[in-house]
């Protein structure tokens, strides 16, 4: 899978949770400004692992707190 189609996948499963990746949105944290639970950021990371075929290292999944912060991680090696 090349790298925009990866792209175009995640920006996919972050609308499907509600999560526009434009303007403050990409940026605003899961718990304070989105309003998520833990249970629902899990799952969402899960799904963007899954479909993108990366592993984020557990140590820093709880340094996690913005669609940004886990885009720049899943992409970073890509």
């Amino acid at each position: 899978m090349s790298n925009i189609n990866k792209k175009k996948k995640a920006i996919d499963i972050f609308r499907s949770y509600g999560i526009p990746l434009t303007g403050k949105r990409k940026t605003a944290n899961f718990f304070h400004e989105l309003h998520m639970d833990k249970i629902f950021v899990d799952g969402l990371i899960f799904e963007l692992e899954l479909e993108l075929e990366k592993i984020i290292e557990s140590e820093k999944l709880h340094k996690l707190e913005s669609p940004s912060m886990v885009l720049e991680e899943l992409f970073a090696a890509v």
